[in-house]
């Protein structure tokens, strides 16, 4: 590939840390520095309709809480069941920043853009919106960045949250 991956041209605009639990992180991030309402959702199917793992059809489990600190989103995940990126990161390096989310327009073509560079998708997720739109896909980058690149085609709209903190008045 001559041409270079647009994907960083418009930013990060997410960052994702692994944490054992969200709640008590969630609430640190809003006791030190104002941060929220965040948005809680468990990421596994039939809510997330198509999943792979390394290739292969995949049934992991985590929760995620999202908010935002200016304007990039700042997501956590506690990995909760089944083989994923996360767990390997955990066992590997522990718990900790694992990955920055970059927004693409067309996941199918971002891909395929990936793969010809000889960066290939390790993990991906898609159908969690409110029209069964929505998609995110990790690519095999850590080993030459230093941190794992998201590919996210965010969800037109999206499910109400199966709770938010701090509970909304």
């Amino acid at each position: 590939m001559n041409t270079p991956l647009p994907f960083l041209q418009n930013g990060v605009s997410q960052v994702c840390i692994l944490v054992p639990k969200l709640e008590p992180v969630v609430e640190m991030y809003y006791k030190l520095f104002g941060i929220g309402p965040w948005q809680f959702y468990t990421y596994k199917k039939p809510f997330v309709k198509n999943m792979t793992y390394m290739g292969k059809p995949a049934n992991y489990a985590s929760r995620i809480a999202l908010s935002y600190f200016g304007p990039t989103r700042i997501e956590l995940i506690e990995p909760l069941e089944g083989e994923s990126v996360y767990a390997d990161f955990i066992r590997e390096h522990g718990y900790g920043v694992h990955h920055f989310g970059l927004l693409v327009d067309d996941m199918q073509a971002a891909l395929k853009q990936a793969e010809e560079a000889g960066l290939p998708m390790t993990m991906d997720g898609s159908g969690f919106g409110l029209d069964g739109d929505g998609h995110y896909a990790y690519l095999d980058t850590e080993k030459y960045l230093g941190i794992t690149l998201e590919l996210i085609e965010r969800p037109k709209g999206r499910v109400k949250p199966e709770k938010v903190y701090p509970p909304e008045e």
